[in-house]
């Protein structure tokens, strides 16, 4: 036999609202309990809840700075990953021509590190931190060259793609020699400013004869005229004062 709930006190008996006095001894107990809840729940002082803001303040900026912390972390994983890809890239640029200055390989840090193999060409680290994407920017948008979380694949695409660049150079430098573009302009012109160069050196030769020849000529007349004229004086001198 199950035992008979307790009545509620006489104090809520007089503050139920109307209709309650009908209720049934568990739902006057019912509803006891939740007006204790929340009596205890409004007991909280504004002190108490300012400190329960701070402390919430406290832990969102805790949050905040390690999550920054973990941002920055993956980033400078990113370059380490990239500059070690450039480091196996060192013995393929080794071998390029003196003369080739299209390939400028190095990291760009940033908000996205990549590493550019020249203008175009770049490397960067997909979401995952871990894969590699090789990018070419061209005419009809951005392509992707490879995609691979090993490096040495990398550096296989990386290699295919310097030597067809390098094709393509040499393919353009044929065409404007053949066609007489700018390359034979060029020529003309350093030809023609050698000409320039050596003609003024040699009339600068000339005149700096010129100026030697004359200036010992103006030397040689006036000490003749500086000797005739003491000659002269002399001359005068002595018949004036001496010949009598």
């Amino acid at each position: 036999m199950e035992e008979p709930l307790p009545a509620p006190p006489a104090d809520i008996r007089d503050d139920d609202p109307k209709g309650a006095s009908s209720a049934t001894p568990a739902e006057r107990l019912s509803l006891l309990v939740e007006r204790e809840r929340f009596a205890r729940k409004d007991a909280g002082s504004l002190d108490e809840r300012m400190a329960n803001l701070a402390g919430a303040l406290r832990r969102a900026r805790l949050e905040n700075a390690e999550r920054s912390a973990a941002i920055s972390d993956l980033r400078a994983a990113e370059i380490a990953r990239l500059e070690m890809l450039g480091e196996a890239l060192a013995p393929v640029l080794a071998q390029l021509p003196d003369d080739c200055d299209i390939f400028d390989v190095g990291v760009a840090p940033g908000e996205r590190p990549r590493l550019f193999i020249d203008q175009i060409g770049f490397v960067e680290m997909d979401r995952d931190r871990r894969t590699y994407r090789f990018l070419q920017d061209t005419r009809h948008g951005r392509v992707g060259l490879c995609e691979s979380d090993s490096a040495d694949d990398l550096v296989e695409a990386i290699t295919a793609y310097i030597a067809h660049r390098l094709i393509e150079r040499e393919k353009a430098l044929a065409i404007d020699y053949a066609s007489g573009g700018a390359a034979q302009a060029l020529a003309v012109r350093a030809a023609t400013a050698r000409e320039k160069s050596t003609a003024r050196e040699a009339d600068a030769s000339f005149a700096g004869k010129v100026t030697h020849a004359a200036a010992f000529i103006a030397e040689f007349f006036g000490a003749a005229a500086f000797f005739a004229l003491s000659a002269v004086l002399a001359a005068w001198v002595y018949q004036t004062y001496f010949a009598g």
